[in-house]
């Protein structure tokens, strides 16, 4: 039987941090890329029924991560308040996490992220 890869939507704006997140979490999952938060919400809602999780840059240039969030999370679609959604971002200050979590995230991951 073929492995599930679960399919994970990444808005990054940095080609060399989507790098690291897709040698991270790539060989397992299944994974499509945004460089901003307008190309994040058009994802999501082509692959809506597909998506096992977003990973969501903060600071992007167009849309920022914050307002994706909250676009997705405002979607009609049934299990769009199960869908986990991780904030990523540089600053790792209690009121971005804050709100990251007031705009709909699970999550908050200070970057550089680094595998242990």
């Amino acid at each position: 039987s073929v492995d599930y890869r679960p399919l994970i939507l990444v808005a990054e704006d940095d080609d060399s941090n989507f790098k690291l997140i897709k040698a991270i979490i790539g060989r397992k999952c299944e994974i499509m890329w945004a460089k901003n938060g307008e190309e994040i919400v058009s994802l999501f809602h082509e692959n809506r029924d597909k998506t096992d999780a977003i990973l969501m840059d903060i600071k992007m240039p167009v849309m920022d991560g914050l307002e994706a969030a909250t676009k997705i999370r405002s979607c009609d679609h049934p299990d769009v308040l199960i869908i986990p959604i991780v904030a990523m971002s540089a600053n790792a200050f209690s009121d971005d996490v804050q709100n990251s979590l007031a705009a709909g995230m699970n999550a908050h991951v200070s970057k550089p992220i680094w595998t242990r």
